[in-house]
């Protein structure tokens, strides 16, 4: 059987975050913009199934993906997701302006689908049940879980969805969601009870770290908190869970990926995810997707330094 040439196939829905300080009035967003290009800066061969409206489609970030050898299917959509995004004290409040469509199911190259792992990335509950059934049977699926538990009303602010079970949950493998896209006080237990056995959930906190929790067949829960990485400075948090989440991915597909010769403990890579998305918050939208000799610089001690792209 031949090598497959994908390592990672990402799907979602490209979103359009309005931005003063961009020519457009918009900057692209989506989480499944954000996974691919991590993958691919990361050494990995990354596929990409992006849903995009007419805006989007020529939007110059797609370059950076291309840039850096992400193979791009823009599937078009006649209304994406646009959101406004304000920063304050007590969190991020996101207006939504337009909901965006479903992805439907599109027909894939038989290369992509023998990739090892697919990404799945919605940002506003664009992929349906039927993705489920679509990744193949093999591979291993990651889910970003926050881009299902948002309410979207054109014109209203974004308020939290209940998590509920679904088929997408039970066919991941890996679900990751931020702490702040739950209602506080939201239990772990909860949580674990609507994946599969064998699952893994990564809860993110920002500055103030996670955890990893790792559903045993038998059912009972083991995890492992992890800390955060330092940035150097905070300018644009979008997108910070999502490339944590594709560099987890990254670290289980190549392990070499990570800089380390040996690893203790089997699976992903807490600290090489957390450093990869202290990049991401230094610059404004895609341009802060680090490249992998940045993320193993900084995991040396290396503050000073920078993505060498972008």
């Amino acid at each position: 059987m031949t090598e497959p040439t994908i390592d990672v196939v990402h799907i979602g829905s490209a979103s359009r975050d309005l931005a003063e300080d961009d020519p457009r009035g918009w900057r692209l967003g989506g989480g499944a913009s954000y996974a691919a290009l991590t993958t691919a800066r990361l050494g990995l061969r990354a596929g990409a199934v992006v849903g995009v409206d007419p805006a989007a489609a020529s939007a110059s970030e797609f370059d950076l993906l291309r840039e850096a050898g992400v193979e791009l299917r823009l599937v078009a959509l006649d209304e994406g997701p646009i959101f406004r995004n304000r920063e304050t004290p007590a969190g991020r409040v996101q207006t939504c302006l337009a909901p965006g469509r479903s992805l439907a199911v599109p027909s894939l190259p038989a290369s992509w689908r023998e990739a090892p792992a697919w990404s799945l990335v919605p940002v506003a509950g664009e992929l349906g049940d039927s993705w489920a059934s679509a990744v193949p049977a093999r591979a291993f699926l990651s889910l970003g879980w926050q881009g299902l538990l948002r309410e979207l009303v054109a014109g209203r602010e974004v308020t939290r969805r209940a998590p509920g079970r679904s088929p997408l949950l039970d066919r991941a493998d890996l679900v990751g969601v931020s702490r702040h896209d739950l209602e506080p006080g939201t239990g772990l237990a909860g949580l674990l009870r609507l994946l599969q056995p064998g699952a893994e959930l990564v809860v993110t906190d920002g500055p103030a770290g996670g955890r990893l929790i790792h559903l045993g067949g038998d059912g009972r829960a083991r995890t492992r908190p992890y800390a955060a990485v330092s940035a150097n400075r905070a300018v644009d948090p979008t997108g910070a869970g999502d490339v944590f989440l594709a560099a987890l991915v990254a670290s289980l597909v190549r392990p070499e990926t990570t800089g380390r010769v040996a690893r203790r403990r089997p699976g992903v890579d807490l600290r090489f995810a957390a450093a990869a998305a202290s990049f991401v918050v230094e610059a404004p939208g895609l341009h802060g997707v680090p490249d992998r000799e940045a993320v193993l610089a900084r995991l040396a001690g290396d503050q000073s330094s920078r993505p060498s792209i972008g």
